[in-house]
């Protein structure tokens, strides 16, 4: 199943919520957090319930969508009462902000196994994504969750977010003249990004923060997928198929991998071969079969 394009509707606007299921994201996440003044919260649970059930009966005899929730942040007591209203309408999975650290999402996971059987969903299969350096602090610690003594069974993957922490740490700029991250965030850019992968999990890269600059977007998609990232957030619904475009292997990327797979299928125990000119070795072959296996 795809997790290209993860995009963020707000949880209190119908008129969105409406629109998003057109869009052909991969991912939707009715966000309960940022996108919601705190005196529409208790609107916006009971309609994320509401488009949750219905979009999910719609999905049954169309193609396959994730419906995720952003909750509100762990250290606030909001976070319980999202769960509360939505868990009923089954969502694929819970988007965390400001997580701290596997620590903290171990909180998370006993309260979900504790919602789901209440409300009659397999246990087990909410996933988790936390956005894991939103604070300075979590920032400097997100490699705890490569630690495999750390691991936490319903992690999906791992993504982070650029604006919050710009915001905690006082940064007038993320992005230099030439719109590439500043040193900070090209470095937890990066921790993201080995640690998902030490953990076996997906990378999912943060937002482009303005929907409006098309060219900038397909840029930085593209790389992120060169990179080595699975997906990435999106904000507007006009962002949405650049990246799923920027992060589904061309039709050359495909047949070579395809090449590379059929040849040392074809010499089974044979380290390294010559394949139209060129070497190849085992390095080349487990990159092959993994670009294979995100076509799907």
């Amino acid at each position: 199943m795809p997790i290209r394009s993860w995009l963020f509707v707000p949880g209190d606007s119908e008129k969105k919520l409406a629109k998003a299921p057109a869009v052909g994201a991969d991912v939707l996440i009715v966000d309960l957090e940022d996108a919601v003044a705190p005196e529409a919260k208790a609107t916006a649970r009971g309609l994320a319930r509401e488009w949750l059930l219905a979009d999910g009966r719609e999905v049954l005899a169309g193609p396959r969508r994730q419906h995720w929730v952003r909750i509100n942040p762990l250290d606030t007591p909001l976070w319980r009462e999202d769960l509360a209203a939505v868990m009923n309408a089954r969502p694929d999975g819970i988007v965390v902000p400001k997580a701290s650290g596997p620590g903290q999402l171990r909180l998370l996971v006993a309260e979900l196994y504790e919602l789901e059987q209440d409300n009659g969903v397999a246990a087990g299969s909410t996933r988790v994504l936390p956005l894991v350096s939103e604070t300075a602090h979590a920032a400097l610690t997100l490699s705890a969750y490569g630690d495999p003594a750390n691991a936490i069974t319903r992690l999906l993957g791992l993504t982070w977010g650029a604006e919050d922490l710009s915001a905690a740490i006082g940064a007038s700029r993320k992005r230099d003249a030439e719109g590439r991250w500043t040193d900070l965030f090209r470095m937890v850019r990066a921790q993201v990004l080995l640690t998902a992968h030490a953990a076996g999990v997906a990378a999912i890269d943060t937002l482009h923060a303005d929907f409006r600059d098309v060219d900038g977007l397909k840029r930085v998609a593209r790389e992120s997928y060169e990179d080595g990232f699975a997906g990435m957030l999106a904000i507007h619904p006009a962002q949405v198929e650049i990246i799923n475009a920027a992060f589904s292997p061309s039709a050359e990327e495909l047949a070579e991998a395809q090449a590379i797979v059929a040849a040392f299928e074809a010499n089974p125990g044979v380290g390294a071969l010559q394949l139209d000119g060129r070497m190849i070795d085992q390095p080349h072959f487990e990159q092959a079969k993994k670009l294979l296996a995100r076509a799907g």
